[in-house]
């Protein structure tokens, strides 16, 4: 492989045409399609990242990212095949996961594709008319299901999931609403089309079972479960301020909510294919996309319509409107915002709306300021920068700034700088621009348009036209590399041009086919031009004439290029080769194997070649160019590449195509020869500013200073004003404040006197208080003493009382511990004699209780045996019962669901006929209509059939006139055939003229044999000079070389000499020296034998020509030889077409005669066809033939002159293809042989037919 290696680093542009071209990645990262790549761009850090498409792949159609963000599917063609490509989005670099391009199925391309919510299924739409609808596992690449949901080859749109259902999807197209579910390995309708159809190219999943629809006629449509829920119809108003406004006009109530759900979008170019013409009246609705307060869509050109979910009700109103702002750099800002939105996407966070459109752009809004800006509508901003929204045509760079300048057939003019990766100035036209170029300062660029070349200034803000030039379509031009000059192409004409003086210096003629590309080498000495008419020419422009030529008529050249060094020119063209040419000759020629090359550029260091394709890739190769495949292939546009550029430090690769993008690309050699070119001086920040600019803004200034200093004397007064009206106001306000505060001083005396008799009250009433309190103290403190005395007595008293009852409690207990076992020991004896007593009468009761047990267990067993009985008996009764209750249940049930079933059916009968007996009274009322209708066409027929016999009555008496005339007409007829006859007389004289030009004709033939032969005398002579003159080239050739070493000899011997002049002083030294220059330069026998050599050389060279002329005098023979050889043959071949040319003239009579019958005979229709069509065919019989022929004759005088004219031009090209057989070797004219005349044996016929 080669070693040159390329990476791209930045696209300019998208491409709209793609089916959901837009959506996020996450937060910061959106991913569209641009050029034959995916692009991750990532908003807030500016980078891109890109997913290359497959290899030969001829444009992408189809975008779909999974619900988990992991997978994206690319829907391409490749080599006229479809594929489908699946990538994973969370490997860097995004790696291919599987690869879809085996189908049993028909297929052209996939037009729409959907990811299944768990991301396991993919659903795939392919275009018409095959049409079918594909559900796969696409991990397996098994297809599950297969179905073509239109039979009618309607555009199928958009096809999409549930997003909580795998099995359920739906398809919107022309005329198509259907949802379909997947079950049993098929695809099956689960919703009936009411209502008229309509043109779908949305939908999006509102929740489960809920799709809202857009149409191409501005309506929204709500379906649940396939049946129409709401319906609101979008239309486009004329203002009085000429700009459009939004409005619902209708809407039907309903009970549905819109959850958010993110919808996909139809490719745009399927739906212009389908509507014929936009409808000012209905927006078409290419866009929905769902978020959590309701739903955005595309509402016409330019225009979004936000809905929002009212808050009592459950349907939905509009709540704003955002719009695409208007450009002031284009050339009719009223057109800027007529761009539909064909994609819509929200962020994760909804924070962000982005949408592109049908122009290629990309616009992005934040939803916060969506909600401040409630009054009025809110505007788009572009996501990147105006972008190009046709193909790019020019391309340029210069050497002093890092600037691309770039125009395209979108009339626009844009200037990028590939550092920052931005849009320095933009600006549109009037016509198309197609070709630009770049000074190498930076400052100055030359268009041509299609009406003029301009050239321009890149001032600050604004590209300004200084000098136009009567150049129109200019598809080239070219500065030199040093900018003093440049070129200009007009057709097959290059015009070159001054920079300084700005005047035409020089034109450059000698194309016959339009130039299609020109290139200065490094020095501006030469420019070098290809066309297509195949040749390449280098022409010097100081006598402003072709140095040399190459000419390949069977090529159409597109782009050309020279080395470094101005030895080789490399041109591509129409022969899918890259052809190196050097002195006028083709040197090699490289294969592009089955692909044309469409552009060319080469790296000053002359190491590195990149050529563009057809299909839009990017070739990079090493020079010398390999002979094998050697190449460095890459994916970059989608369109053929219009234009490939390096910039000046070999840095960067710019390549700009047909799809209306730009890519950059960094180019790496891995030998790392020449790649690495640091810059001594950085790139210029000058710009240019006009002095009108300059001095308007100086004038502004001024202005602004005068403004200013008017505005500082205003403000001085207006505070002097002040200052003394304050003043005026503080010395009121002091007075006033004096006052105040004396009447205060007054105050605060009384109050201070009222202060003091009130603490003189305050002292006194606490001094009694006091005293009070002290008093009341002192009488509380006996009173308390007094009952303390009490109550320690109290508590002397209950004390000895305590001790008393405890010694009367140990006493008693004393007492009752005696009592107690005395007790227990009499109790003892008494319990044990009773407890003998109760033994005794235990054993006694235990022999009754076994008497007893035996008597209860023959009692229990009898009594046992009558309850089974008896159970017996009443479980059979209650089984029984039982089983009637069930039965008579179950038969009352089955009674009551018959009774439901009949209710149910009778409540539908009675809806179903209430309709039928609306209907029916719909269709009495339309039939009574119809009837009416029928009753007056009945009304209305009799009185045409009345006309009708009028009219035929008419006829009748028309048909009696047209007999009259035939007759009179018949009698016209026999006066023609008297005066055909006498002008059968006047033809004689003709006849004889004839004779005489056929005389002529064999004297000119005679005049070009005799000219034959002395071309082919001429012809020889001058291959004899040829070869002359070549052999004295080559002897010229050989002199010089002499020459050369002769001079090369006397330099040395110059040396050698000067050196020995060194030893003048020294005698020995110096004999010795020139001893040995005598013996280096002086040896006779060397020259005794280059003597005998020269002598040996001219006689082989005598001996050798003598030879090669004794060739050429025996094929001389032979060629007059083959010549007598084929002269019978030419003869032969020239009494076959003279044969030949008298059927072709015996044929064009028939046809004339039988014109002239059937014109006859459709006259004589035409007249008699109204009476009775059978009497037509016996009004034309053999007597009127003759008659006919007679009228044939009328035209005959002018009939053989037209003849002759033709017989001369058939006679003037055979001598030109005899002329061109006499130019191929081997071929010449015959000598001495006469052909035969064809105008004489044309006339003889003719003669003889007559």
């Amino acid at each position: 492989m080669s070693t040159v290696v390329a990476q791209s680093l930045h696209v300019f542009g998208l491409r709209s045409h793609v089916a959901n071209n837009v959506f996020f990645f996450d937060e910061q990262i959106i991913i569209f399609p641009s050029g034959n790549h995916c692009v991750k761009y990532n908003v807030d850090q500016k980078w891109q990242r890109f997913i290359p498409g497959s290899d030969k792949s001829q444009g992408m159609l189809a975008l779909s990212i999974s619900p988990n963000r992991r997978y994206l599917a690319v829907s391409e063609t490749v080599q006229e095949k479809p594929l489908i490509t699946i990538y994973e989005l969370s490997s860097i670099p995004c790696r291919k996961r599987k690869i879809l391009n085996n189908f049993d199925f028909p297929v052209q391309k996939f037009v729409s594709m959907a990811f299944s919510p768990d991301s396991k299924y993919l659903l795939t739409q392919t275009s018409p008319p095959e049409s079918n609808l594909v559900y796969w596992l696409w991990e397996k690449q098994k297809v599950m299901a297969i179905v073509r949901p239109d039979s009618q080859n309607n555009s199928i749109y958009q096809v999409s999931f549930n997003p909580q259902d795998n099995t359920q999807v739906c398809v919107t197209g022309n005329g198509m609403f259907k949802l379909l579910r997947f079950a049993e390995g098929t695809l099956k309708q689960t919703n009936f089309q009411r209502g008229e159809p309509q043109n779908y190219l949305a939908h999006t999943w509102v929740s489960d079972d809920r799709i809202i629809v857009g149409t191409d006629t501005g309506k929204l449509f709500l379906f649940e479960s396939g049946d129409q829920r709401w319906e609101t119809s979008i239309m486009v108003k004329e203002s009085t301020s000429e700009t459009k406004n939004l409005n619902v006009i209708q809407e039907s109530e309903s009970l549905i909510e819109f959850p958010a759900v993110t919808s996909p979008v139809p490719s745009f170019e399927q739906v212009m294919m389908t509507s014929s013409h936009s409808q000012l009246a209905m927006p078409q609705v290419f866009a929905i996309a769902a978020y959590s307060k309701g739903f955005a869509c595309s509402a016409g050109p330019g225009r979004v319509l936000l809905f929002e979910k009212m808050e009592e009700k459950d349907f939905y109103r509009e709540s704003r409107e955002i719009r695409i702002p208007v450009d002031p750099q284009s050339s009719d800002p009223s057109q800027s915002d007529k761009q539909d939105v064909v994609c819509m996407c929200f962020s994760p966070s909804e924070e962000t709306l982005i949408a592109s459109t049908s122009k290629n752009q990309l616009y992005s809004i934040t939803m916060s300021l969506t909600e401040i800006s409630k009054g009025e509508p809110a505007h788009f901003e572009y996501l990147l920068y105006p972008l190009h929204s046709a193909s790019i045509t020019g391309l340029a760079t210069c050497i002093r700034k890092p600037l691309i300048a770039t125009c395209s057939l979108d009339r626009s003019v844009r200037i990028w700088n590939y550092e920052s990766n931005t849009l320095e100035l933009f600006k549109e036209y009037q016509e198309e621009a197609y070709t630009i170029s770049l000074h190498p300062s930076g400052h100055f660029v030359v268009v041509g348009f299609a009406d003029k070349l301009r050239l321009m200034n890149l001032l600050i803000d604004d590209i300004r036209s200084f000098k136009e030039y009567s150049v129109r379509g200019c598809r080239e031009c070219s500065f030199s590399n040093g900018g003093h000059l440049f070129a200009a192409v007009n057709g097959n004409v290059i015009h070159i041009f001054t920079t300084t003086s700005l005047e035409n210096i020089s034109n450059l003629k000698g194309h016959t086919g339009k130039i299609r590309s020109i290139v200065w080498n490094a020095d501006d000495s030469k420019l070098i031009s290809c066309g297509t008419d195949g040749a390449v020419y280098e022409w010097n422009l100081s006598t402003g004439k072709r140095e040399t030529e190459c000419v390949l008529k069977s090529c159409s050249y597109n782009s050309v290029t020279i080395s470094p060094d101005a030895k080789v020119i490399f041109a591509v063209g129409s022969d899918q080769t890259l052809k190196e040419i050097a002195d006028s000759s083709v040197l090699r020629e490289t294969s592009a194997f089955d692909v044309t090359y469409t552009a060319i550029a080469i790296s000053h260091s002359g190491r590195m070649i990149f050529v563009g394709t057809s299909l839009g890739t990017i070739r990079a190769m090493k020079y010398p160019l390999p002979l094998q495949k050697e190449f460095n292939e890459y994916q970059a546009h989608a369109g053929p590449v219009t234009k490939v550029l390096l910039t000046f430090d070999d840095q960067f690769l710019l390549t700009a195509a047909e799809d209306g993008c730009l890519f950059t690309w960094k180019v790496f050699d891995k030998d790392g020869r020449g790649i690495k070119r640091e810059r001594e001086v950085g790139f210029a920040e000058e710009v240019l500013v006009t002095k009108t600019d300059m001095e308007e803004k100086a004038q502004v200034m001024l202005e602004l200073k005068t403004r200013v200093e008017e505005l500082k004397m205003e403000n001085e007064y207006q505070l002097r004003l002040k200052d003394m009206n304050y003043s005026e106001k503080i010395k009121e306000l002091t007075d006033k404040f004096i006052q105040e505060m004396e009447s205060l001083k007054t105050k605060n005396q009384v109050l201070r006197t009222e202060k003091d008799k009130q603490d003189v009250l305050h002292r006194e009433r606490m001094d009694d208080l006091l005293e009070k309190q002290s008093r009341e103290l002192q009488d509380l403190e006996c009173c308390n003493n007094q009952k303390l005395l009490l109550e320690y007595e109290k508590y002397q008293e209950l004390q000895l009382k305590s001790q008393r009852m405890q010694e009367e409690y140990e006493k008693q207990l004393r007492d009752n511990d005696e009592t107690r076992s005395q007790a227990l020991e009499e109790l003892t004896e008494f319990y044990e004699a009773k407890l003998q007593e109760k033994t005794t009468l235990l054993e006694e009761a235990q022999e009754d209780v076994r008497q007893q047990l035996r008597e209860f267990e023959e009692t229990k067993k009898q009594i046992e045996e009558d309850e089974d009985r008896e159970i017996q008996d009443i479980k059979t009764k209650y089984e029984k019962k039982l089983r009637d209750e069930k039965e008579s249940n179950l038969r009352l049930k089955g009674e009551t669901g018959i009774m439901r079933k009949k209710f149910s059916s009778l409540q539908k009968e009675i809806e179903e006929r209430t309709n039928d007996i609306e209907s029916l009274k719909g269709e009495q009322v339309k039939l009574q209509g119809v009837i009416k209708s029928l009753e007056k066409d009945i009304l209305s027929l009799k009185r045409e059939i009345q006309e009708r016999d009028e009219t035929i009555q008419d006829k009748e008496k028309r048909i009696y006139d047209l007999k009259k005339k035939n007759q009179e007409l018949e009698k016209f007829k026999f006066v023609l055939d008297y005066k055909i006859k006498e002008l059968k007389k006047q033809i004689e004289p003709r006849e004889n003229e004839i004779k005489v030009m056929k005389e002529q004709i064999q004297e000119m033939e005679a005049e070009l044999e005799r000219f034959h032969k002395q071309n082919t005398q001429l012809e020889l002579h001058i291959a004899e000079l040829w070869q002359k003159l070549k052999a004295t080239d080559q002897e010229m050739r050989r002199e010089r070389q002499k020459e050369r070493d002769l001079e090369a000899l006397v330099r040395r011997f110059k040396t050698d000499l000067h050196n020995c002049v060194a030893y003048i002083q020294e005698p020995r030294l110096l004999k010795e020296k020139v001893r040995g220059l005598f013996e280096k330069y002086v040896q006779r026998a060397d020259m005794v034998e280059i003597a005998g050599l020269n002598m040996d050389l001219q006689q082989e060279y005598a001996r050798q020509r003598e030879h090669l002329e004794r060739n050429l005098a025996t094929l001389k023979k032979k060629v007059v030889k083959e010549t007598e050889l084929h002269r019978t043959d030419y003869v032969r071949i020239m009494q076959e077409n003279v044969s030949l040319i008298k059927e072709i003239n015996e044929l064009r009579r028939e046809l004339k005669f039988t014109r002239s019958q059937v014109y006859d005979l459709e006259a004589a229709l035409k007249l008699t066809k109204k009476i009775r069509p059978q009497d037509v065919q016996e009004t034309v019989t053999s007597e009127d033939i003759p008659g006919i022929a007679a009228t044939v004759r009328l035209n005959e005088q002018e009939e053989t002159g037209r003849i002759i004219e033709m017989q001369r031009l058939e006679i003037q090209r055979l001598r030109d293809q005899i002329q061109e057989q006499d130019q191929v070797p081997g071929f010449h004219s015959l000598a001495g042989t006469r052909l035969p005349s064809l105008v004489e044996s044309e006339v003889d016929s003719e003669v003889q037919t007559q």
